[in-house]
Parts: C-alpha cells; sequence; structure tokens
C-alpha cells in the first residue's frame, strides 16, 4: 500500500461529514448508529480534532455501513491525520492553524514585524554574508497569567509564519511547573532527534558537544523554535540560539527580565468583543438560541479568559446543558476574579467546577485520577489502569473529558492543561481517600513496568514477542512498535522506575532494566541511561545477588561511555564489576566488564591495554558460548587494530568478524547482526582508504550502503552514500559521484540532514564544474554559447 500523503489527502473531517450527508444521516443519527457522541462527530467535522482514535473510526465507519472503497478512502484520511512515527517527549512540530482563533490582531502583527525585519536582514547582507552569519535570532518572550492564551498565540504565529521559515517549526514542552523539569541537555537532544540530526552525528559530538553541535545545527536553519511554559531564565537561556536566521518564542508566566535582547509581549486577557466572538464561534450553530447579550455576559463572568471561555464555549455547543441565560446565572453567584490571577495562583473558578460536576462518575475519576500521571501525556491504555476500567470504557471516559474541553488529544495521547491538572489534584485528594489514590498509582507503575519489560524484550537475545496469553492494551507484535511504545511512555514509565526504586522493589528494578539493555543500544541519545543503570546497580547490590549487580555495573559502564563519554568513570563501574563476577565464578560478566574496559582504553587511545582486555573478553565469551558477546568482541578487536594505524591486520580481523556472523547466524540477535554488518564492512572500507586502495574501498562502501537499506536505516545509509560520493569524486569518477549524490538527495526527511546538505552542494558544484566545462569547449571551438 502506499504511503498516505497528509499534504494532498483530503482532511478526515470533510471526509467524514460527506459520507454522513451521502449516508442520509443527520449528527444525532450518525451518533445514535456509531455509539460517538454528537459532540465528538462535530468537532471532528469542523476539524477541532484532526486525529481520531482507531476505535472512535471504526465505529464511525461501521455507523456509516463503509466497505469496499469507501472505506479505504474514510481509513486513509483518518490515518493522514495521524502522525505514527516516533516524536521527542515534549517535542513535537507546529500543529495546523485553530479555527476558533480570534483576536490578537496586534501582537500577531508585532510578530511578524520581527519575523520581516530577519528577511531584511538576509537581503542586507546578501546569501551566506559574514555579517548576517553571525547575527543572534530574534527571541520573544510571551508573558501573561495561567489560561490567558499564550501557548495558543505561539502556536498561531509559528503556524502563520512558517512560509518564512522553510527549515522547521518546532515546540518545545518546557514543563516549566513540574518538579522534575527536563533538563536542557534533554531538551536539546531532543530537538535535534525532530530535526533528524542523525544518531551517529550526536555520537560523535559527545555529551560535551551536544550544546555545540545544537546551536551549530539551529544556526544552519531557517526556523520557528517555540519554548513552551518556561519556568524562569535559567531553564530558557541555555536553549537559545546563539546565532542564526531562526525565531524563538518563549512562552512563560514570568516575564523573564533576565534574558538580554529579547523583544517581550504582555499578554492580557481578551477584550470583551473578543471574548465574545470567541465563545460564539466556539458555540457554532447552536448559540443561536443564547442572545448576543447572554453571550457577552457568559464572557464577562468567564472574566474573558481564554481557557475559560473555551470550556463554556464547549457546554453551549452541546445545546443539553443549558441555555445561555441558564449558563450566565449558575456561573455569577461563584464567578472568581479570573483576571486577577497571577502565576503561582491555584484558586479554582467556578467555570472548572461546572464543567467537573456535570461529569459523568466513571469520567469524573478519570479526571482526578489523570493528576497522577507525572509525564507530560498519556496514552488511553494508561488511563485505563489508572481507573481499572476496560480499554473501551475508558476511552469513552478521555472522549468525554475531551468533549468536556477538559482534556486535550493528540496522536493518540491525552494531555491535560496545568491549571486543570492542579484542579484535578485538588478534587483528588478531597474525593478520594489515600489508600484508593495509593492503588490507582500503583496499578498504573505495575502497568507501565510490565509493559516496558515486555517492550524491551524484543531486543533481548531469547526473547522476541510478547509471551503467548499476554494481555496489556498494548500492540507489541513487532520490534519497531515495542520501540514507538517505550518512547511514547518514557517519561512515565521512568518515573514508575524511580517509584520502585524509592519503594524498595529492588527486583521489579532490576527486571525492567535487565530488559531494556539491548534496547539502549537502538536510544543512546534518550538522556537517562546512566540514571536508569545506576538505579538498577543499587537495587542490585540490596538484593545481595553479585552477580545481578556486577550485570547492572556493566550496564552502568556501558552507559557512562556510550551516553555520556566520561571514559575514566566508566572504568570505576566495569573493574568493579569484574572484580564482583570473579567473586561470584560468572565468566558471561567477566567477559563484559573486560569489553568494557577495553572500549574506554580504545577511546583514551591506550590501544596495547585496550587489546589486551578485549582479547580476554574474546576467551571468556567463547566459553560460555556468548554468540553476541563473540561478535561485539572481534567486531571490538578490528576497531582497535583499525584506529591503531595497523590497517592490514583490521581489515583480516573484520573478515574474521563477518565468517562468525555466518558460522553463528542462527545464534545471533537480528538486530545485532544488521547492525554489526554494516559497521564491519564500513570499517574495512576506512582502512581500505588509508592503505590508498581505494578501488576495494568503494566495493565495500556499496556494501554498506546496500546492507543499511536492506534494514531500512536510512540514515546510515545516507552517511555510507555520502563517504562513496567523496571517494568516488577524489578518484575523478565524476559521473557516478554524481549519481550517489543525487542518490542522498532523493532519500527524502529520513536522511541525515547534513549528509543530505552536503550532497545537495557537491551536485551544485558538479553541475557548476559542468557548465563551466562546456563553455570553455565552445569558445575553444569558436561557438557562441
Amino acid at each position: 500500500m502506499e504511503p498516505v500523503n497528509a499534504e494532498t489527502q483530503p482532511a478526515f473531517g470533510s471526509v467524514l461529514r460527506e459520507l454522513r450527508l451521502a449516508a442520509s444521516l443527520t449528527l444525532e443519527g450518525l451518533a445514535e448508529a456509531s455509539g460517538v457522541s454528537v459532540r465528538g462527530i462535530g468537532d471532528l467535522e469542523r476539524g477541532r480534532r484532526t486525529a481520531p482514535q482507531r476505535r472512535t473510526v471504526a465505529a464511525l465507519a461501521r455507523g456509516l455501513g463503509l466497505s469496499g472503497p469507501g472505506l479505504q478512502r474514510f481509513l486513509d484520511a483518518a490515518r493522514a491525520g495521524r502522525d505514527d512515527g516516533y516524536t521527542p517527549v515534549g517535542v513535537r512540530a507546529v500543529p495546523r492553524g485553530s479555527s476558533d482563533f480570534v483576536g490578537r490582531e496586534h501582537e500577531l502583527t508585532r510578530l511578524t514585524e520581527l519575523a520581516v525585519s530577519l528577511a531584511g536582514r538576509r537581503v542586507r547582507g546578501g546569501e551566506g554574508d559574514a555579517s548576517t552569519a553571525g547575527a543572534p535570532p530574534v527571541v520573544v518572550a510571551v508573558s501573561g497569567a495561567p489560561g490567558v492564551g499564550k501557548t495558543t498565540l505561539a502556536l498561531e504565529a509559528a503556524h502563520r509564519l512558517a512560509g518564512r521559515f522553510p527549515d522547521g517549526q518546532i515546540v518545545v514542552d518546557m514543563r516549566g511547573l513540574d518538579e522534575e523539569a527536563p533538563t536542557p541537555v534533554e531538551l536539546m537532544l531532543g530537538v535535534l532527534r525532530a530535526l533528524r540530526v542523525a544518531d551517529r552525528e550526536v555520537l560523535n559530538a559527545g555529551p560535551q558537544g551536544h550544546v555545540h553541535l545544537y546551536r551549530q545545527t539551529l544556526a544552519q536553519r531557517r526556523f520557528v523554535l517555540v519554548l513552551d511554559n518556561a519556568r524562569d531564565e535559567a531553564q530558557v537561556r541555555p536553549l537559545l540560539p546563539g546565532v542564526g536566521e531562526g525565531m524563538v518564542i518563549v512562552t512563560s508566566r514570568r516575564m523573564l527580565t533576565g534574558l538580554e535582547g529579547v523583544h517581550r509581549i504582555p499578554l492580557d486577557n481578551l477584550s470583551a468583543s473578543e471574548a465574545t466572538a470567541l465563545l460564539t464561534r466556539l458555540a457554532g450553530t447552536e448559540s443561536s438560541r443564547a442572545a448576543a447579550a447572554e453571550l457577552r455576559r457568559i464572557a464577562l463572568l468567564c472574566g474573558c479568559l481564554p481557557l475559560a471561555l473555551h470550556l463554556a464555549g464547549h457546554w453551549l455547543a452541546t445545546g443539553r446543558t443549558w441555555p445561555g441565560a441558564d449558563l450566565a446565572d449558575r456561573l455569577a453567584p461563584t464567578a472568581e476574579p479570573w483576571g486577577s490571577m497571577v502565576a503561582g495562583d491555584v484558586r479554582v473558578s467556578a467555570t472548572f467546577d461546572l464543567s467537573y460536576r456535570q461529569l459523568s462518575e466513571p469520567a469524573g475519576r478519570m479526571f482526578r485520577r489523570l493528576a497522577l500521571v507525572t509525564g507530560p501525556d498519556i496514552s488511553a491504555a494508561g488511563a485505563a489502569r489508572l481507573c481499572g476500567q476496560p480499554l473501551f470504557d475508558a476511552e469513552d471516559c478521555l472522549e468525554e473529558l475531551v468533549e468536556a474541553g477538559l482534556l486535550a488529544v493528540e496522536r493518540d495521547r491525552y494531555r491535560m492543561h496545568d491549571l486543570l491538572r492542579i484542579h484535578a489534584g485538588n478534587k483528588l485528594r478531597a474525593e478520594e481517600n489515600a489508600g484508593s489514590t495509593a492503588r490507582a498509582r500503583k496499578a498504573l507503575h505495575d502497568w507501565l513496568l510490565s509493559t516496558a519489560i515486555v517492550a524491551g524484550r524484543w531486543y533481548e537475545p531469547g526473547f522476541g514477542a510478547p509471551p503467548d496469553g499476554w494481555d496489556g492494551d498494548v500492540d507489541l507484535s513487532t520490534a519497531d512498535k515495542g520501540r514507538a511504545w517505550l518512547q511514547d511512555e518514557s517519561a512515565n514509565w521512568l518515573s514508575a522506575l524511580r517509584a520502585a526504586a524509592a519503594e524498595g522493589r529492588d527486583a521489579t528494578v532490576v527486571d525492567v532494566a535487565e530488559a531494556l539493555h539491548w534496547f539502549s543500544d537502538q536510544w543512546i541519545f534518550w538522556g537517562h541511561w546512566p540514571e536508569v543503570f545506576a538505579l538498577a546497580a543499587g537495587s542490585a547490590e540490596r538484593t545481595g545477588d553479585a552477580v545481578a549487580h556486577a550485570t547492572q555495573l556493566n550496564y552502568l559502564a556501558w552507559a557512562r561511555l556510550a551516553c555520556e563519554g566520561r571514559y575514566r568513570d566508566s572504568l570505576v563501574h566495569s573493574h568493579r564489576a569484574l572484580a564482583l563476577a570473579r567473586d561470584a565464578d560468572d565468566k558471561r560478566q567477566q567477559a563484559w566488564a573486560h569489553f568494557y574496559i577495553a572500549w574506554a582504553h580504545r577511546k583514551l587511545a591506550q590501544y596495547g591495554t585496550a587489546a589486551d582486555h578485549m582479547s580476554r573478553a574474546g576467551r571468556h565469551f567463547e566459553g560460555v558460548g556468548d554468540a553476541e558477546g563473540g561478535l561485539t568482541a572481534r567486531h571490538g578487536i578490528a576497531l582497535i587494530l583499525s584506529e591503531s594505524g595497523h590497517g592490514e591486520e583490521a581489515i583480516a580481523a573484520f573478515h574474521r568478524a563477518l565468517e562468525y556472523i555466518e558460522r553463528e547466524r542462527d545464534r545471533l540477535e537480528p538486530h545485532a547482526v544488521d547492525f554489526a554488518r554494516i559497521g564491519l564492512h564500513s570499517g574495512m572500507a576506512y582502512c581500505f582508504e588509508q592503505l590508498g586502495r581505494t578501488a576495494e574501498a568503494v566495493l565495500q562502501l556499496r556494501i554498506a550502503v546496500d546492507l543499511s537499506g536492506r534494514s531500512n536505516n536510512i540514515g546510515v545509509q545516507s552517511r555510507e552514500l555520502y563517504r562513496l560520493g567523496t571517494l568516488l569524486l577524489g578518484m575523478k569518477r565524476s559521473a557516478e559521484a554524481r549519481a550517489v549524490f543525487a542518490r542522498i538527495v532523493t532519500l527524502g526527511p529520513a536522511a541525515d540532514p547534513k549528509c543530505a546538505r552536503d550532497a545537495a552542494v557537491r551536485l551544485d558544484a558538479l553541475d557548476a564544474d559542468e557548465t563551466a566545462a562546456r563553455g570553455l569547449s565552445l569558445v575553444e571551438n569558436d561557438q557562441p554559447c
């Protein structure tokens, strides 16, 4: 099946409306036939929700009686609104503009003027001029009370200005109100991942170079970066690019006066006329029952605060609860002065209470317990465990909360506004006892950790698919789906792991870390592996199991090496692991300890010591029959020889590693084999090139390119292609080089962005050389150009 193109595919809402009308169904009729609420269908048709739940899509398809091509078209439209690719937690693309946006014309004009000033600076300086290359990006701080619409304004501006910033529009949730907000480096890595900077480029930069790589990447792009919900200047300052043609919009409850060179836009509540217009638009066609004067009265009672207006608009749009005058009367006696709210004010408005009291009992419980979610969002399956409900019932409750305006949904994940989370926490403490709250939290944590184990074991040798009978309400039928779940839920399962360690559930902590050990190679730059394995090492030590303790110390040594580049610190853990493994007479963990000791010494250019420990690792792996260990040791020996200048010996070692793969294929984990073979052929190409045997280097690179393509590792493939093109160019094989560079450009967004940009530059240079050569030939032959 061809992939759905979201740019050309009709919006889901328009397809839904077209099919409903073709079936001669009213909103109420389709709601009755499908079980989806009138409000839910209306929001989908109006585009207020663009990514419906899969169960909702299935229910609507049944209600519409779809089959054949009509059903396929319906499903394609639903898929087009859903991004199934991984996005780092808290980092996402700017969504489409909101049809409900009103007002803020002065602020939008100011933001547009600042964007235009960037373009003017570029025109005056000329493309690539040094005077513009060293200039800082435009930084704008949007400040205001909670619920005033800071994020909405920033996203609307980013959407409207997207044409001026073709290299990306990214939103970063700074989670400034969280007790443990993400670190600046964690957020930087998320932005780099969203911009498709390849893992190897991040690895080559090393932990000390992450800040430089982040700034360098943004300096080369014309982008909009929204730093949303910032706590203070200290959290924002590291994420501000030093130079470039981008625009950064920071939203915060504080004015961030400590930041220099920043344009500031303070945001107040909407005017009475803007608030009334927003309420009228939100209420839709149902608002005819409320006179304009009543809508204005409701808007004023909501303090013209956008968050409160959205809730009131939802009530009016349903048309089932109150007419406008009744709603105004219910708000009036207890309405609080929303306009006086400041950052940190936790008073709850009558607006929130009215919304909460209208919920069904299960949805009310769901609302309260969502306050227990520590991550920025949660899936329906996680919410089900939190409330002890079947998945389908939990989805109904979540949909009810979305329809009531108390919850937002994006990519099948649910997110609650900060003020609503505070309100939910207050309701939880007031209406549920400590015992039921603790049980709900434990049910969620148990599910998160047990699912993490099952998902991670896709990458663990000897495991693979979930065991028969496993039912965790999550589709983990492939390794890619396991990876997606671990990444989407990372903030939540990490929090659950921390809680388990604090509660002394040491066996559980060790089990989770053990299951995620091989998966960690697939996601090196997440940022939390040192913490995961440090927690597990501590838990293993408390159990008194020396082998488990040595194992987790070895994993921690890996994390210090691969994730942080702290080679000497890594040696402390690996040497301690080696001592424990020797005392316990465990040869496998001795082998891994020697392997990590060798790795650290190789990085420290102490090749003799590295070779000695790597040889010991290989012998131990052979003795215990550890196939993956045997492969990594052979690869490690080849790398040591290559980096120490022994090219011929290194080539022989690379060949022995490849022969080992063929001999032990049935015992090796497939993901490990795929990645190793690419690295082995790439390593041989490097050696051949250093030895001046360029034809053989070309052959090895072509093999590496082919292998990376077969395993769908497009990022690695683009890098190997670029090496190949550069080598061919140096060999004066320009036509072949041109074909290779052109291939990189056609790989699309999955390619390494730097390789794609450099390949395009190479192509331009080749075209220019060809044009110049053609012109010289014409002149020499006395022919007109």
